[in-house]
């Protein structure tokens, strides 16, 4: 039996866990909520034609667009980034090679939630592009096309999701002192491909700018989900920065001898 002492220790390290824990959902509630706060203001902008972001669009498109135009090679740097590197079928090839990894390891809700990001960003932002019908950028001597409706931009959207799941699945198999590298190259490609896209002027920033909105909103929402399962199912508390299910990263049992 435990002292009054230790028992008292206990209950006061689960107290705070639980706080913890508390505020971690909530921070992922509060940000779901605000994401998709701004993307609903954004869309009314966007619907409203208001002339400070119509100026904001039509310029960035302009100006990058004259800059492709007189640098061929910057202009298939964007088209090897943009079509191949950070390409939505690449990127969601990518995560079902993930998820098929967490179903070989067991962990299946952790490849469920992985499984459940990736395609509902895929169909939401499928959803919303028909709903707004969007003309993309009808520019002189374009550099690229792109078939379908402009506002969010698919790309911006995708890669948001997917790199948000390549993070917060592997996060626990990463060196603490790697970490923050994982984050900065995730950001860093996450704004990139919103730059490439409209550089390519085959997007609107306010589409690209939806897309991120969007994509932090589901993801958001999707993990708030999975840290309410664990909470049910009596799982210990962890920072994000641990990833969704940290237990991924503790080493797998060796097989005892056979039983008799």
């Amino acid at each position: 039996m435990l002292k009054p002492t230790a028992l008292h220790t206990l209950r006061e390290r689960r107290r705070k866990a639980d706080r913890r824990y508390g505020a971690r959902l909530l921070a992922a509630a509060a940000l779901a909520a605000v994401a998709a706060v701004a993307f609903g203001l954004l869309l009314t902008l966007v619907e409203g034609q208001w002339r400070p972001l119509r100026h904001l669009d039509t310029s960035a498109a302009r100006d990058l667009h004259a800059y492709a135009l007189r640098h061929p090679g910057w202009t298939d740097v964007l088209h090897l980034l943009s079509d191949r590197i950070w390409d939505p079928v690449t990127l969601r090839a990518a995560v079902a090679v993930l998820t098929g990894w967490l179903l070989y390891r067991r962990a299946w809700r952790l490849a469920a939630w992985a499984a459940v990001t990736a395609v509902a960003g895929g169909l939401v932002g499928l959803l919303v592009k028909i709903v707004v019908e969007r003309a993309r950028p009808a520019l002189q001597d374009p550099v690229a096309h792109a078939a379908g409706y402009s506002f969010p931009s698919g790309h911006a959207m995708t890669a948001t999701t997917s790199f948000a799941v390549f993070i917060l699945v592997l996060a626990p198999l990463v060196p603490r002192a790697w970490r923050i590298a994982c984050w900065c190259v995730a950001v860093f490609s996450i704004l990139g491909v919103g730059f490439t896209r409209v550089a390519l002027g085959v997007h609107w920033f306010s589409d690209v700018l939806g897309g991120w909105l969007l994509g932090v909103a589901v993801v958001a929402l999707t993990a708030w989900a999975f840290e309410a399962w664990r909470a049910d199912a009596g799982r210990r508390r962890t920072p994000v920065s641990q990833g969704l299910e940290p237990e991924l990263g503790e080493a797998e049992p060796e097989p005892g001898p056979p039983a008799r």
